[in-house]
């Protein structure tokens, strides 16, 4: 049988306590959960909605990554993947490869030190897919078209087997790699 679990938070001024006792009220019959102390705890299943739950999540979460310094470049959107690659970028297990589009936008993909062609390709699928999201553009990306019109190349090199890792290749940290243009031999489609 599951147990129920209680979660606490704790609020550091009183001033806090009183703005969340003006929004909701106590339950009928339950005592307050509200002390006069400096730090007030909230028995978060009969106080805050999960609306209340998140934002209140979120502004940490925001707090934390303006004050860390290994943090603080990240979105305030962040997720969990990408403070999990910082954190190996930091540790020397990660590395970012910078991705010189068509257009010569360059996007800083960061990527495991053990990644393959194909792991660098999520990356920038997952990148862009993050960007569009975090500037509110509807603007659906056809990854099929962009990998069968253009080959990520390195140093001159296409990188053209999926599976080969990107050190064979001679990738390394902080390495520059583009978009090259495929070209079609005559008579052949895709």
């Amino acid at each position: 049988m599951p147990q129920k679990m209680d979660i606490v938070i704790c609020r550091s001024t009183a001033k806090m306590s009183e703005t969340m006792d003006a929004e909701r009220p106590t339950l009928p019959g339950k005592p307050s959960a509200v002390k006069d102390e400096p730090s007030t705890q909230y028995n978060m299943s009969e106080r805050l909605t999960h609306e209340e739950v998140m934002t209140y999540l979120k502004g940490q979460l925001s707090d934390v990554l303006t004050q860390d310094p290994l943090l603080s470049d990240l979105p305030s959107d962040v997720t969990p993947e990408e403070v999990n690659l910082k954190i190996a970028l930091e540790h020397g297990q990660a590395m970012t490869v910078f991705v010189r589009k068509a257009d010569g936008e360059v996007l800083p993909i960061v990527v495991m030190q053990s990644a393959t062609v194909r792991d660098l390709k999520n990356a920038i699928r997952r990148y862009m897919t993050l960007q569009l999201q975090r500037k509110n553009c509807s603007k659906k990306v056809s990854w099929r078209y962009i990998w069968r019109t253009y080959w990520l190349s390195y140093s001159g090199e296409k990188l053209a087997s999926d599976k080969k890792r990107l050190k064979d290749y001679g990738v390394q940290n902080r390495a520059e790699v583009s978009y090259v243009k495929r070209l079609r031999r005559k008579g052949q489609g895709y």
